[in-house]
């Protein structure tokens, strides 16, 4: 059976770009479209030109894309004006995109109060536009903005909208759910009702979040006949997000009811890649992935359930829905006290440490988790912690150095110009193996926690060059027992600038200071067991 073509749409730069505290420099847009690119998406929306100076020096050259079409954003004419002396559109016409995708009001409501022109008058100007773009060579298409809210308050009107761009030329009409309040039954319904009116190879959906539904309904639209999916990398967008892409391709992929109809240009090996440009996005935007996120999430393919761990070693493909290595993914399992044998052997294995599973210290490695899990430890989230452990039980872990003591200061003061601040203050004095004279290291920071990272990762001799690229990126404390003498249990996370790895260490005391410290501990060794350094 001959498959239907999907084209899939990605607007991250654009409408993804609309997400609070997301703002993409120059740079950042070019980096994202290449991966989007090597994604194997068909169009990469880059922005708006005209609209700010970053979009327009974006869309002043053409990226050397070998997959997808670059997409400009904007609106149609003003109702009133002519093409020519519109400024809005004249900077599409005359940018380097391939495609123009123009958005206008569907919604008669909008046109009435937001716009203050007739329905007619709005018409126009979209059949104009979509000329204009038609005229100058390019791919036209056309958003309707709030098209599912028109439909259901002026059926004829947002089909006249949608045909109107249809007869001027657009290759596609694409449906929106602009405040992402449809639920899926309701797109199925309309969708199906529009492609009476518009064929389905040359509709398309955009939906938004709002309800929790966009990739549901997204995947409905689909099924009644819209063939073009517009969406964000990791669900990237205005209030709740935009349908998340990086869920949508691999469901079209991975999933036999949309496998054995349909075809993308995402092959199998570049849904490999999927993960990875997942997590250059947040690397990017300086966040920490989303460990939870389908599909490509660190916990998407993680149990810690003993029981569940050893059948997932026999017969993954009934514990998974879709193998994780289809998505440039792995499996975890992790280690915890409700793990078993089968969790070790399969962590160990991961961590390239061979070892039989009659070995003894095999269960001795169980047990001493177990132990510390009990006490507030939680090596399910800080795997770097727990292989630092297990290669201390399984393998020769160099001792690179030992502290011998610290000391924090925080003190409330004014300082030169009046001011009243808080100043941290740390002092760490580390032997380096083999070395007979202490190390003594000063840090200042924003805190006592951020002070002594600074100052343990200040000075340490000959493994100072392994440690240069890693930064403290996030901290979180938690406290486990209640009263004065409280357990407190830290993870700190790490990242390596340099390779893009994050990694997370553990530790647990009553004193906050001392667990935060051990946590930084750990971190720094597992840098230098990672990086191979040995130690004299």
């Amino acid at each position: 059976m001959t498959k239907e073509r999907l084209y899939l749409f990605d607007t991250t730069l654009r409408d993804g770009a609309q997400t609070t505290g997301v703002d993409f420099s120059l740079e950042d847009k070019r980096r994202i479209a290449a991966i989007l690119d090597d994604l194997g998406l068909d169009y990469v929306e880059g922005g708006y030109p005209g609209a700010n100076d970053t979009d327009s020096e974006f869309f002043r050259t053409k990226p050397s894309f070998r997959h997808a079409r670059f997409t400009a954003f904007g609106m149609v004419k003003r109702a009133g004006r002519s093409v020519s002396n519109d400024p809005g559109l004249q900077a599409l016409l005359t940018s380097a995109a391939d495609s123009i995708c123009l958005v206008a009001k569907s919604w008669d409501y909008h046109v009435r109060v937001a716009l203050g022109i007739t329905n007619e008058e709005n018409l126009a100007a979209i059949a104009e536009s979509i000329e204009a773009v038609v005229a100058s060579g390019r791919e036209a298409m056309l958003d309707c903005e709030h098209f599912f809210d028109g439909y259901k308050g002026n059926p004829d009107y947002a089909l006249a909208v949608a045909r109107t761009a249809r007869d001027a030329g657009a290759r596609w009409v694409v449906l929106c759910d602009t405040n992402g309040g449809t639920l899926p039954h309701e797109v199925e319904r309309i969708v199906a009702e529009v492609a009476k009116h518009v064929p389905g190879n040359h509709l398309g959906i955009h939906t938004h979040n709002d309800t929790d539904n966009a990739v549901a309904n997204t995947l409905a639209a689909v099924r009644q006949g819209c063939r073009q999916i517009q969406g964000t990398l990791n669900g990237l967008g205005e209030r709740c997000g935009n349908a998340n892409m990086t869920s949508i391709i691999p469901t079209l992929l991975l999933k036999k009811d949309f496998a054995e109809r349909f075809e993308t240009n995402v092959s199998p090996e570049r849904l490999r890649t999927l993960t990875h440009a997942s997590r250059v996005l947040d690397e990017v935007l300086n966040e920490a992935p989303n460990r939870h996120a389908p599909y490509v999430g660190e916990s998407a393919f993680a149990t810690k359930a003993g029981i569940h761990a050893s059948a997932i070693l026999k017969e993954p493909e009934t514990y998974e829905h879709v193998p994780p290595e289809a998505v440039g993914n792995e499996r975890r399992l992790l280690v915890s006290k409700q793990a078993g044998r089968s969790n070790v052997l399969a962590s160990l294995e991961r961590l390239g440490l061979v070892a039989n599973k009659d070995d003894p210290r095999i269960q001795t490695l169980l047990d001493e988790v177990k132990g510390r899990e009990s006490t507030g430890y939680a090596y399910e989230a800080a795997e770097a912690s727990f292989e630092l452990l297990a290669r201390r039980h399984l393998a020769n872990v160099p001792r690179f150095f030992s502290v011998d003591s610290f000391r924090v200061m925080v003190e409330r003061r004014h300082n030169a110009v009046g001011e009243l601040v808080t100043v941290s203050e740390a002092t760490v004095k580390v032997f380096i193996n083999g070395d007979r004279e202490p190390l003594w290291s000063v840090g200042e920071g924003n805190g006592p926690v951020n002070a002594l990272d600074r100052a343990l990762r200040k000075d340490l001799g000959r493994y100072q060059k392994h440690i240069e690229s890693i930064e403290l990126v996030d901290y979180k404390v938690r406290i486990l027992t209640g009263g004065t003498e409280a357990v407190t249990r830290v993870l700190v996370e790490t990242a390596d600038h340099a390779t893009g790895e994050r990694w997370i260490t553990v530790g647990v005391s009553p004193n906050i200071i001392d667990a935060s410290f051990e946590a930084l501990l750990d971190s720094i060794n597992y840098k230098l067991l990672r990086d191979g350094a040995t130690a004299a």
